[in-house]
C-alpha cells in the first residue's frame, strides 16, 4: 500500500518504519524543516533501540521518504495516519490542536477511496469529529478510522511487529477489512485484530493505560504500607502475582511512573469524566498516589540526614522515566533534582541516555558524568531511580570507597537487603523489610 503518516514524533516515526519494513511505500510529513532534514541525513530524533537501523535500511530501498510537503504525497496514499502529538493542558485535558492541524493540512488532496486513521491517543469522540470535519471540508463523505498505539518505549519496534493485539474503530467493515490486510504482515501467530467502534478503540487506549497506571499506584502504595508494618513488599508481590486474576506485569514497586503516556491519560480520562458530569474517584486517587510517591525517595533521603541536606552532595544514577529510553518527561528523577536543589544539597547525575536531555534543563545547576561511578566523586549519597542494566551489578567495594557516607537509596529495589548490610551499607529500597541490626 501507499501510506503517509503525518507526525514524525515517537509515534509516527515508529509506524512509517515498521510499515515500510512490511513492503508498503510510506512517506512521513512533518512541519518541522529540521526534523526531517535530519532525517533525510540518516539522523534519528528520538531513541528506540533497533529504530536507527530500520530506518536507514527503508530509507535506502526507497520505501521510506520523508517530506514536509503534504499535496505531494497524501493524492497516491491508500491510508493516511494522524500520529501528532495530544500534549496536555492545563486542566488535565488533551490539547487537539495538532489533530485538527493534521486533519485540515490533509483534506484538499485526499482521494476518493483514502482512509485516514488516528493513531495519536484522543479523547473519545475525537474520530468521530475528524470525519464531520472532513465532510464539511469536502462535502462527501471520507474514510475515517481509529487505530490506538499499544507501544512500550525502549520495546516498540517489538511491540509494532509482534503486539498483543491490533485494535480498530471504524464506521464500516470495508474500512476494517483494509486495515486488516496491512496489518495482516504482522498477526501471523493468531494473535487477533479487534475492529470495533471508534468510540470503543478511543476508549480502550484509555482503558488499558489507566489500568496499567492503577497497578502501579496500588502496589507502590503497598509498598509504602510494607515499610511501616515490617512487610517485604517483594514477598507479598509474590504471594499476589501467583494469582492469575492478578499476575506479575506491572507490579513492581517504585518512585511513580512517569513518561508521555500513563500521566497524560490518566488525567485526560479525568477530564472526559469532568466534562461529562462523572467524577472517576479512582483515576484520581491513582494520579494523587503517584504524586505523593514522586517525594518518597526525597522523604527518605532527608529522614536520613535529620532534615540537614545543605551542603551535601547526592549522586543519581538515572534521569529517564525508565531504561531504553531517553524520555525524561514526568520522571520521578526531576521531582528528586528539584527537592535536592530546593534543600541546598549539590547534584551529580548519571544516564547512558537522557543526560542532554536533562542538561537542557537544568544546565549547570547539577553536575553530569559521563561514567556513573565517576558521579560518586565527592557524593555523600547514592539514588538510583532508573533500572539501567549497568546498574545491576555494580562494584560495591568501589562505591562504598568514593562515597563520603555508604548511603544508597534504591528506588527500583535492585538489590537485596541483606547482602547490602552484610558488605557495611545503609540500604533503602521502596517497601522492603530491613534487616535486623
Amino acid at each position: 500500500m501507499n501510506i503517509v503518516v503525518i507526525g514524525t514524533g515517537y509515534v509516527g516515526l515508529v509506524t512509517g518504519t515498521c510499515f515500510a519494513e512490511s513492503g508498503n511505500d510510506v512517506t512521513c510529513v512533518d512541519i518541522n524543516e529540521d526534523k526531517i532534514n535530519r532525517l533525510l541525513q540518516g539522523e534519528i530524533p528520538i531513541y528506540e533501540p533497533g529504530l536507527t537501523e530500520l530506518v536507514k535500511r527503508n530509507a535506502a530501498s526507497g520505501r521510506l521518504k520523508f517530506t514536509t510537503d503534504v499535496s505531494g504525497c497524501v493524492p497516491e496514499a491508500s491510508c493516511v495516519f494522524l500520529a501528532v502529538g495530544t500534549p496536555m493542558g492545563d486542566d488535565g485535558s488533551a490539547d487537539l490542536s495538532g489533530i485538527w492541524a493534521a486533519s485540515d493540512s490533509v483534506a484538499p488532496y485526499l482521494s476518493d477511496d483514502a482512509v485516514v486513521i488516528c493513531k495519536s491517543t484522543v479523547p473519545v469522540g475525537t474520530n468521530r469529529k475528524v470525519y464531520e470535519r472532513l465532510k464539511e471540508k469536502l462535502g462527501r463523505d471520507v474514510n475515517v478510522a481509529s487505530n490506538p498505539e499499544f507501544l512500550k518505549e525502549g520495546c516498540a519496534i517489538q511491540d509494532f511487529t509482534k503486539p498483543d493485539r491490533v485494535v480498530v474503530g471504524v464506521m464500516s467493515q470495508k474500512v476494517g477489512k483494509i486495515l486488516e490486510e496491512l496489518y495482516k504482515p504482522f498477526l501471523r501467530t493468531e494473535n487477533p485484530f479487534l475492529v470495533m467502534g471508534l468510540e470503543s478503540a478511543e476508549m480502550t487506549k484509555y482503558a488499558a493505560n489507566c489500568m496499567l497506571a492503577t497497578k502501579i499506584s496500588f502496589i507502590n502504595q503497598m509498598a509504602n504500607l510494607c515499610e511501616v508494618v515490617g512487610a517485604d513488599v517483594n514477598e507479598v508481590r509474590k504471594g499476589m502475582g501467583h494469582d492469575q486474576r492478578i499476575g506479575f506485569q506491572f507490579l513492581f514497586p517504585g518512585a511513580g511512573y512517569g513518561g508521555s503516556c500513563f500521566p497524560k491519560d490518566v488525567r485526560a480520562l479525568i477530564a472526559t469524566g469532568k466534562e461529562r458530569g462523572l467524577t472517576t474517584e479512582l483515576l484520581l486517587s491513582v494520579d494523587h498516589v503517584n504524586q505523593i510517591q514522586k517525594d518518597v525517595l526525597f522523604n527518605k533521603i532527608e529522614r536520613y540526614y535529620q532534615g540537614n541536606l545543605k551542603g551535601r552532595t547526592i549522586a543519581i544514577w538515572g534521569l529517564a522515566f525508565k531504561p531504553k529510553t531517553d524520555d525524561i518527561r514526568e520522571a520521578p528523577a526531576l521531582v528528586l533534582i528539584e527537592r535536592l536543589l530546593e534543600a541546598g544539597a549539590d547534584v551529580h547525575v548519571h544516564d547512558p541516555i537522557a543526560m542532554g536531555n536533562v542538561k537542557a534543563i537544568y544546565g549547570d545547576k547539577i553536575k553530569y558524568s559521563d561514567h556513573h561511578y565517576d558521579a560518586l566523586h565527592g557524593s555523600d549519597a547514592l539514588v538510583i531511580c532508573t533500572e539501567w542494566n549497568e546498574y545491576r551489578a555494580p562494584d560495591f567495594d568501589y562505591i562504598k570507597h568514593h562515597l563520603s557516607d555508604p548511603v544508597i537509596f534504591d528506588g527500583r529495589n535492585l538489590f537485596e537487603p541483606e547482602k547490602m548490610f552484610e558488605r557495611g551499607f545503609h540500604y533503602s529500597g521502596i517497601g522492603l523489610k530491613q534487616p535486623k541490626t
